[in-house]
């Protein structure tokens, strides 16, 4: 196999194995708002506590990866995505302090500020994603110099921002199905009823506990 193939099947496993461990957790951060109570919200978020900082280590393996493997494919997005990336990575970080720092604030209003921006910041890191996945299927204006020709805005027309949306719906799907499989009593009803929760997934689940002899 030519190592250009094999290096590309490679940087595939890592996004798709980043995909899947992290978008239960960014799912799990956008359906945080649909959560009544402080104990419903506390579930939500020590729900992913050991696991969300663990399942990013795949996008900073894939973008070591990727710039190792082809540098210049790197550079090139990184002209076209700077602005975004900037904006995804305060995204992750202000996640990340939400996490940490909310079971930590004895002040209701700090408590909301914190919920609010786990909330914003998932909903907004997984949008960026999408609208990068819909941008490199889309194709982007690349010059002569292999440097980005566009505009920011150039990154957000129609079929960026439907692909966005769509890994959304998708990620929040992913996150009712894991809320649903670690919660109980109500809020696992609330879960099994939510419209992201994919209906032929809940039966495989229900069908695959053990029943009671």
């Amino acid at each position: 196999m030519d190592l250009n193939i094999l290096w590309f099947v490679l940087l595939g496993v890592l996004l798709t194995g980043y995909a899947i461990l992290d978008g239960f957790d960014l799912g799990v951060g956008i359906l945080h708002f649909t959560a009544k109570t402080d104990e419903e919200r506390r579930i939500f978020m020590n729900s992913i506590g050991p696991l969300w900082d663990g399942n990013e280590v795949w996008l900073v393996t894939f973008g070591g990866a990727l710039f190792a493997a082809f540098p210049d494919a790197y550079a090139t997005a990184f002209s076209g995505f700077y602005l975004a990336f900037m904006v995804l990575l305060f995204a992750l970080i202000f996640r990340a302090v939400s996490l940490e720092f909310r079971s930590k604030a004895g002040i209701t209003l700090w408590r909301s500020f914190f919920d609010g921006g786990f909330f914003v910041a998932s909903l907004v890191a997984t949008l960026l994603f999408g609208v990068a996945i819909g941008n490199m299927i889309d194709g982007l204006k690349i010059g002569a110099d292999k440097e980005y020709a566009g505009t920011f805005f150039d990154l957000l027309g129609p079929y960026p921002l439907v692909v966005g949306l769509f890994v959304v719906a998708i990620f929040s799907m992913h996150g009712a199905i894991y809320l649903y499989l670690k919660t109980e009593g109500e809020l696992q009803k609330r879960m099994q009823s939510s419209p992201f929760t994919c209906e032929v997934v809940e039966k495989q689940v229900i069908w695959n506990k053990p029943t009671k002899s």
